[in-house]
């Protein structure tokens, strides 16, 4: 990660990585399928964490609710599983700067609305062609993605978290009263 801050993601080479670890390219290779790979390290549990999320809810607890509890937590405790933590402004300019990062967080946020929207629909015993827990899932997924980034602009503005906390509390209160309500207006 070293190298990827100091020289950006599309200039360091895989061997460069190889090198300042002390391994070989097939070493970093055999667990590594891609250099996207070793940047987005976390990419399993991101990817399987609105899973978690949503079936971890507790009885009668809607969807939204956990999700609104979860990111509320994260918020307090400036948790990195939404992006919220010392350094997250660091890791989206990498991202922002890097064509491939791009385009493999974008897979990687599909990928997760595409389970997400599986879990719910295997829960609701949903039909195949029903769109509702496609849709539950896209609308969660976008609002605390949305959320997320409202976060880190400030972050890469400059703004003291002290002072980025408390808006996005009322921005995030704001969204999932929104997704809870019904969009409506």
């Amino acid at each position: 990660m070293g190298l990827f801050m100091s020289r950006g993601f599309d200039n360091v080479t895989v061997a460069e990585v190889a090198r300042a670890a002390d391994v070989s390219v097939n070493t970093v290779f055999n667990y590594f399928p891609a250099k996207e790979d070793l940047f987005l390290d976390r990419q399993d549990q991101v990817e399987g964490m609105p899973v978690e999320v949503a079936r971890g809810r507790a009885p009668g607890e809607s969807v939204v609710r956990a999700f609104r509890r979860d990111f509320l937590d994260a918020l307090e405790t400036r948790d990195w599983r939404y992006g919220l933590n010392e350094g997250s402004d660091v890791f989206a300019r990498m991202v922002a700067d890097s064509p491939a990062l791009r385009a493999r967080t974008r897979e990687l946020h599909l990928r997760r609305e595409t389970l997400l929207a599986a879990a719910l629909a295997e829960e609701a015993g949903a039909d195949d062609d029903d769109l509702a827990p496609l849709l539950m899932a896209a609308h969660l997924l976008n609002t605390t993605r949305l959320l997320s980034e409202h976060a880190v602009r400030g972050m890469l503005a400059g703004e003291a978290w002290e002072t980025i906390r408390p808006r996005l509390r009322v921005q995030a209160d704001k969204a999932f009263d929104l997704l809870e309500s019904g969009i409506g207006e």
